[in-house]
């Protein structure tokens, strides 16, 4: 067939039965990731969607080349004390991957460094481009050094699986120890005295359940498994409290948490329970001198925080009451304070509750912004390090004085070419969805941009995650040519408080579908948009296509990232990876009907119908574990043979995983890609109304 003729998927009728409805899956075959025909139709469909593309190589060209102008290849990060060393990464331009590297300590304050500029004494402890070598993916899973600073334990994944294997390098010679441990999962804590780390492995579900002790130095088939998760609801993962006093190991289902604990001085001892495990309870735990800080949400739906003795971990004690309007995220213990990360009114922000002294609440400059602690592994301080970003402003490390109480900037992210954040403009605006909700827009444009105007309209909206304002460097390549951006934070997401989450989960999942429609629609109406492609990756790649499905017309093109399209037919095979922890999130459609006929009418590849859908790019990777590579191609299939409109486009990474291309300049080159497609919707889209021709 030729590669500019879309490819025909065969149709093998598969029938299922569920609740006393039989469906026909007719693409079901894609499952079989080792079926040839499976892989000739994904390179058939790479071969198409490279045909279909051709005419924008130059385009790609040019916005590739735009982010690597705009990107200081050759960079480092702020370095971050821990015992006597400074710690941070650095970038090399032509190379892929970070450098992780660490200086002696000489005083409190951070050493000036230079990009390009290797500092005498500079030891480099991981370098990612000697490890990945000529592999065409590499990650790095886990990196922790050893208390007193002398082993490195770090993971590598070649696949983009997320197996990767643990290994130990003593880092005043360089020499690798003979210990190698094989399919470990991310994560990981090390003893007090570094005599033993402890790690999590997965099942076949790619469910982390177990945590193992290894001890240094011993064969890996002598580790000790000091915990195995029997519920197939719940994840486990094992960390250390921020004084490293204690390790902790968590167990938690999407709406429930179980915790353990471990003075780190004694490694072979038993894990002890904080507090059993109660349905819809989630807590975490923090230590502060003789008392543990649990963060919590037992009668406090945005949760509260409360103190229990170090001996008595059960006995909770009200510290920060919970409020309505206020989500708390995270709670850190310091030394002599405490600071507590927090959602409100759609923004987050950060408390300092001090030993001694009245709490306050840090200022920030802009009224829409993104700021979280960040980086602050030493216990004793008297400085926050804090990340900070707006939709204007690069990635910001600060320190902030918790004694003069002042913000000191220690670097922005360079933004090459003359980049000036006066010369763009954020915006906060509100939709009404179809039951009167306000949903809350972040809204970015360049200053001058003639309206209505092309947009980008961004979604997520599951799992309590929220799509926090920040800075994009690729995203200047849009804005420069006349769009706006804007990210919909529709329920689902966190953005306004667990209720906001609750609101688009389970049975009222269809609230995150209708609030993005209304917000295209708001975006049009209000006169900022003219043609709106809607983007979204996983879990917001099912919003890309339920959304579609409600309001094809609303949209002039659609990205779809590694996207959770075939939602039914997945939370229904609880063999598969995921299912069953999904379950608290969407419902359980095997064993409850009405949870099956609730999700069966929005799933995305159920309700592709004869109508005209507009133009749709699926992105998708072979190797992810996280949203299968069928999803997408089965979504893909059906919408050629049954819809009207398109081109219906699906391009597979061979040789990745989840998160896609793993090296930045392969990154870089997908964006590049995606955005020329976005871009030459909207001329396309211009040019099908005035007449005029390309």
């Amino acid at each position: 067939m030729s590669s500019d003729m879309p490819p025909v998927a065969k149709k093998v009728p598969a029938e299922r039965t569920h609740h006393g409805d039989t469906v026909i899956d007719e693409y079901a075959w894609m499952t079989s990731k080792e079926d040839p025909d499976t892989v000739a139709y994904l390179e058939a469909e790479n071969a198409y969607t490279q045909a279909r593309t051709e005419h924008l190589r130059g385009l790609q060209e040019e916005i590739f080349q735009e982010i690597k102008g705009r990107t200081l290849e050759t960079d480092l990060s702020v370095p971050t004390r821990k015992g006597g060393w400074w710690y941070y990464s650095r970038t090399a331009e032509g190379k892929q991957y970070g450098i992780q590297c660490r200086l002696e300590a000489t005083g409190d304050t951070p050493p000036e460094l230079k990009p390009g500029e290797a500092l005498p004494g500079e030891r480099v402890i991981l370098d990612g481009n000697e490890l990945a070598g000529d592999s065409p993916f590499f990650a790095v899973g886990t990196s922790a050094v050893c208390p007193d600073g002398t082993v490195l334990a770090y993971s590598t994944d070649f696949s983009g699986n997320e197996r990767f294997t643990l290994r130990f390098k003593r880092l005043e010679t360089g020499e690798m120890l003979t210990d190698e441990i094989p399919g470990i999962f991310y994560g990981g804590a090390w003893a007090a005295d570094g005599s033993a780390f402890f790690y999590t492995t997965i099942d076949e579900a790619w469910r982390p359940y177990r945590v193992y002790r290894h001890i240094i130095g011993t064969p890996a088939e002598d580790d000790v498994l000091v915990y195995e998760e029997t519920d197939e609801r719940f994840w486990v993962g094992v960390g250390l409290t921020r004084s490293e006093r204690y390790l902790v190991l968590s167990a938690g289902s999407k709406i429930t948490s179980e915790v353990r604990v471990l003075d780190a001085e004694y490694p072979t001892g038993e894990f002890r329970v904080v507090r059993p495990r109660k349905t819809g309870v989630e807590y975490s735990i923090d230590h502060a001198g003789d008392r543990f800080l649990i963060l919590h949400n037992e009668g406090a739906q945005n949760f509260e925080i409360a103190g229990a003795p170090v001996d008595d971990p059960a006995a909770w004690t009200p510290l920060i009451p919970h409020r309505d309007d206020t989500r708390l995220l995270d709670v850190d213990a310091f030394s002599d304070h405490t600071v507590v990360h927090f959602r409100r009114d759609g923004l987050t922000g950060i408390r300092v509750l001090p030993t001694d002294g009245e709490p306050y609440e840090i200022s920030f400059p802009e009224p829409i912004h993104s700021a979280e602690p960040a980086g602050n592994p030493e216990f004793h301080t008297n400085r926050l390090r804090l990340a900070y970003t707006s939709m204007v402003t690069p990635p910001s490390v600060y320190d902030y004085d918790l004694t003069d109480h002042e913000l000191i900037l220690l670097k922005r992210r360079p933004v090459l070419g003359g980049y000036d954040p006066e010369d763009y403009e954020q915006f906060r605006g509100w939709a009404t969805a179809d039951d009167g909700t306000r949903i809350p827009i972040s809204i970015v444009t360049k200053k001058g941009t003639e309206r209505p105007a092309p947009t980008v309209l961004y979604g997520y909206g599951s799992y309590e995650t929220s799509i926090d304002p920040s800075f994009s460097v690729a995203r200047l390549s849009l804005l420069d040519r006349g769009f706006v951006f804007a990210i919909a934070h529709v329920r689902g997401g966190g953005e306004m408080g667990r209720q906001w989450y609750e609101q688009g989960k389970l049975g009222h999942k269809k609230n995150t579908f209708s609030d993005f429609v209304a917000t295209a629609r708001h975006m049009k109406k209000s006169g900022w948009s003219r043609d709106i492609i809607a983007r979204g990756g996983s879990a917001g790649g099912l919003l890309m296509g339920a959304a579609t499905n409600l309001a094809p017309e609303a949209f002039t093109g659609v990205v779809a990232e590694v996207p959770f399209v075939d939602a039914l037919n997945t939370i229904l095979d609880p063999s598969l990876p995921l299912t069953v922890i999904e379950w608290d999130e969407w419902g359980d459609p095997l064993h409850n009907a009405d949870v099956y006929d609730y999700m069966k009418s929005y799933t995305p590849y159920e309700n592709v119908d004869d109508r005209v859908y507009p133009p749709i790019l699926a992105l998708t990777s072979l190797n992810d574990t996280r949203v299968l590579y069928h999803e997408p191609a089965k979504w893909i299939a059906r919408l050629r043979s049954t819809a009207r409109g398109g081109p219906f486009l699906l391009k597979t990474e061979m040789g990745a995983g989840h998160g896609g291309r793993s090296g930045r300049y392969d990154a870089w080159r997908e964006e590049a890609f995606t955005l020329s497609w976005i871009i030459d919707r909207a001329v396309s889209r211009k040019n099908e109304e005035t007449g005029e021709t390309q």
